[in-house]
Formats: structure tokens, C-alpha cells, sequence
């Protein structure tokens, strides 16, 4: 019988090398938001309802005059949290300035609350107003306050898109909701 020799793999094709020192980080709910990137909800989430009952299951942790404060589904960092007005208005000019107001004071409220909790080094606030500006819900404006810590930005957020997140967000939003 002859024997073949065998070619060698281009490298495109060949098996990296086992690690066995890695660690594996699973988040598999990120799926839901990786899907639904480019889609157009079916409702505004931040459309809510004045009742109360399913506040826990919406995430939403406090409830003000003109806003509530909602933690993001999809966070950047553990305690990331959003401010909508319970008005659908997407533009700031469009917007009263009561309802602007406390925006700010509750964000304002819930930087305190994540201090308390989290110990984070900073925090980003700010607005996307438009789709060319990146907002992913672009009829209804919102505040995102994100709490950062030095080094948050790792090798997975750059190089994996990906964030791993040290704590579920049914336990963010129980202890965020205990200090309001």
C-alpha cells in the first residue's frame, strides 16, 4: 500500500494551540441584544404604564413626576441605568423644562445611589438625539448614566465586543431599588 504524505494546513486553517489556563466567560443572554441590533421594537420600551405592579419585571427602579429611572437591559457596566420621561418625546427643544429638570435631579439621585452601592471612580452621562447620533431608541430621549471604574475598558470590551458583567441585573436592580 502507498502511503500519502500528508500537506501540512495553510495556517488560515490550522487549530490554535489548548489553553487550559483560560478562563471562559459566558453571556448568553448579549444574544437577545445581538439579534435585535438594526430591529425596530414593536413598542417603545420606555412607554410604561402608571402602574406600579410590574416594576420589577420592567426594571424600572424609581418612579418621579415627569421621569423614572430604568435599568439599561443591555449594560455597559453593572448599574448602568437610564432617565425617560414617561412623555414620548424624542427631541430636547420639544421637551418642558420641568420634565428637564428632573432628569437631571434624578440622575443626579441615582449617581448617589451607585456611589453608595458600587464605589465606581466616575460616571458618563449623556444623550444619543437621532440615529446618526447612535440612539438605538431614537423616538423617545433618554439619559444613560453609566458608572465606570479605572481598567473597565479590558481586552474583552475592546478586542471581543463583548462586556462581562460581575453582577445579574435582577441583583443591581434589588439593591438599587432598596436605596431609593
Amino acid at each position: 500500500m502507498v502511503q500519502r504524505r500528508r500537506r501540512p494546513l495553510p495556517p488560515s486553517r490550522q487549530q490554535l494551540p489548548a489553553t487550559p489556563s483560560m478562563e471562559h466567560r459566558w453571556s448568553p443572554w448579549r444574544y437577545d441584544y445581538i439579534a435585535s441590533v438594526g430591529a425596530t421594537p414593536a413598542t417603545c420600551p420606555f412607554c410604561v404604564d402608571a402602574d406600579p405592579g410590574n416594576d420589577g419585571e420592567r426594571l424600572i427602579v424609581y418612579r418621579g413626576t415627569h421621569n423614572f429611572i430604568i435599568l439599561n437591559l443591555y449594560p455597559y457596566n453593572v448599574g448602568h441605568f437610564l432617565v425617560a420621561p414617561y412623555t414620548h418625546v424624542a427631541q430636547l427643544d420639544d421637551s418642558p423644562a420641568e420634565m428637564m429638570a428632573e432628569m437631571m435631579v434624578l440622575s443626579r439621585r441615582g449617581i448617589g445611589a451607585l456611589r453608595k452601592l458600587y464605589n465606581p471612580e466616575g460616571f458618563n452621562l449623556g444623550m444619543n438625539l437621532g440615529h446618526s447620533a447612535g440612539a438605538g431608541i431614537r423616538g423617545h430621549l433618554h439619559m444613560h448614566v453609566v458608572p465606570r471604574w479605572n481598567g473597565d475598558a479590558n481586552f474583552m470590551t475592546i478586542a471581543g465586543e463583548t462586556r462581562v458583567l460581575s453582577e445579574d441585573l435582577s441583583v443591581t436592580y434589588r439593591r438599587l431599588v432598596e436605596v431609593f
